[in-house]
């Protein structure tokens, strides 16, 4: 966990650092400005003063463009904020870590809300729904990388029909930034996410073999089913990004699985998430990893007998800014196990 943290820490460093020298010149925003945001078009006469991020990744976009000033509160973080970003998360109120109430979102008065996932503020959102914030003449702005389709899949995750990747984030980014006239912010923070992307599409297994990874999100018990990342999505990508694959081959953005079928999937790697909302037991990765190589099933797995288990953050497993940290994680301790170039 230490050297989680630290991973985290020195990312973000560099992260900040490639924000700070990268020039950009982008066009500021001409308002009224109107965004064709996942099927709703949403306008706003002007930057927002009082913004509300629901969801750990809006927050951050939010906060990595600078705009703390600009918020009036956030909820919802499976993870602690990356480190980088902690002072000025620390000016912003936190209304909760776990889903809020519509009426606590009121109560700050907020001009503009960014949700960063459908359960926030989707169809079956148990918080608020969209037409909920235009009925009392609030905009609102959803994550373009959840909005997905649920005609298969019937939960409010919904199902990923392609390879989530990067350009979806970088619209995010840039959006928000039009939204708040900080465009040059967007374009440099995009600038830096790309670089580090390039970066790591140079990474191969040592043996030129696709290795192939499963990526453990949560359960409740240790008999209960397994939340992994899907095929598609962001536990994909990053799969994808270092020359491999993603054993699971569910098109829903966070299919349930026994532990009969991981086995079968019979992954190269194992990557377990660790999470600071500490809901269940096993959002802990050392309860993760005490109980691969414990059970008796489990613990035959070859990619448990030769240790190749990581441990990355829970938040890069959404379709995030966190995910190309979560990448740089997984690579920096497969390379450690001799896994990775």
């Amino acid at each position: 966990m230490t050297i989680l943290k630290s991973f985290l820490a020195v990312s973000g460093l560099c992260a900040a650092l490639g924000f700070a020298v990268t020039t950009a010149s982008a066009a500021s925003t001409s308002y009224p400005l109107t965004i064709d945001n996942c099927g709703s078009k949403v306008t706003f006469q002007k930057a927002p003063e009082r913004a509300i991020g629901l969801g750990q990744n809006s927050a951050e976009i939010l906060l990595l463009l600078g705009l703390e000033g600009k918020m009036v509160g956030t909820a919802f973080w499976p993870s602690k904020v990356l480190p980088q970003l902690a002072d000025a998360n620390a000016k912003v109120k936190l209304l909760t870590v776990e889903f809020p109430t519509f009426e606590s979102i009121l109560s700050e008065n907020p001009d503009f809300v960014a949700a960063a996932l459908p359960s926030l503020m989707g169809p079956n959102s148990k918080v608020a729904k969209r037409e909920d914030f235009e009925k009392v003449g609030i905009p609102t702005y959803l994550s373009p990388s959840t909005c997905l389709s649920t005609a298969v899949v019937k939960d409010q995750y919904g199902s990923r029909a392609q390879l989530w990747n990067m350009d979806l984030l970088y619209r995010e980014i840039d959006e928000l930034s039009q939204i708040f006239n900080v465009p040059d912010r967007g374009q440099a923070l995009i600038a830096d996410f790309r670089a580090r992307e390039a970066a790591l599409r140079s990474t191969v297994s040592k043996d030129g073999r696709k290795l192939s990874y499963v990526f453990w999100f949560s359960s409740q018990s240790p008999s209960s089913d397994a939340y992994l990342g899907g095929k598609n999505s962001a536990s994909g990508f990053i799969a994808d990004l270092l020359g491999g694959r993603n054993a699971i081959t569910a098109e829903a953005e966070w299919p349930t699985l026994g532990w009969e079928s991981i086995i079968a999937a019979n992954p190269d790697v194992i990557v377990v998430a660790s999470l600071d909302r500490n809901r269940w037991e096993l959002d802990k990765p050392e309860a993760k990893i005490k109980f691969l190589t414990a059970d008796p099933a489990v613990s035959q797995l070859p990619a448990v007998k030769n240790k190749a288990i990581v441990v990355m953050d829970g938040q890069a497993m959404n379709p995030t800014i966190r995910t190309i940290y979560g990448a740089e994680q997984v690579a920096q301790q497969l390379k450690a196990l001799g896994l990775l170039k």
